[in-house]
């Protein structure tokens, strides 16, 4: 199994898997390549499962600019209902909803109560995206991941783990 070290100020290993699949070994200095080594091999089974998983999540890379419009598009016509339909539910009013092509984020809520979703999201099950909706609507209310925060998820949306799954 190939990988990379980075070797840095810690007191522990990790492993990263980047989304192009490629292993990141994080490592203290001083620490033997056999150690670095035996860890990654400890570790081979989860490390088949990130890179199968990354190597199966939808991907916009092999979109062109007129595409990811398009796409952008479709997926406000997608959240636009559920922003409406929860936002009256919740009694919160986003100041702004924007479609955006973030790679690392599905969503986002700033202060100012300003809505971002990533355009990835059209490329998901519809059950994944209400998630979405409702979690960044949510944090309207409770700005953090706090046990208030999924509460308010799961009062309107019960079976928000599940949804959330759809994502992995």
């Amino acid at each position: 199994m190939e990988y990379s070290i980075i070797y840095s100020k810690r007191r522990t290993m990790c492993l990263q898997v980047k989304r192009d699949g490629a292993i990141i070994v994080k490592a203290p200095y001083g620490i033997s390549k056999k150690k670095i080594e035996d860890f990654v091999l400890s570790h081979a089974t989860w490390l088949d499962k990130a890179i199968k998983r990354i190597k199966e999540k939808p991907s916009i890379d092999f979109l062109d600019k007129n595409q990811i419009n398009e796409l952008k598009k479709r997926t406000y016509e997608i959240i636009a209902p559920f922003i409406e339909y929860y936002s009256n539910l919740m009694g919160v009013k986003p100041e702004k909803v924007s479609i955006n092509s973030a790679k690392t984020r599905f969503g986002s809520c700033s202060s100012k109560k300003s809505l971002n979703f990533s355009c990835r999201l059209a490329l998901y099950p519809i059950d994944a995206i209400e998630y979405v909706c409702v979690h960044e609507l949510a944090h309207i209310l409770e700005m953090n991941h706090s046990k208030k925060f999924w509460q308010i998820v799961e009062r309107h949306l019960p079976d928000y783990k599940e949804r959330k799954q759809l994502l992995k």
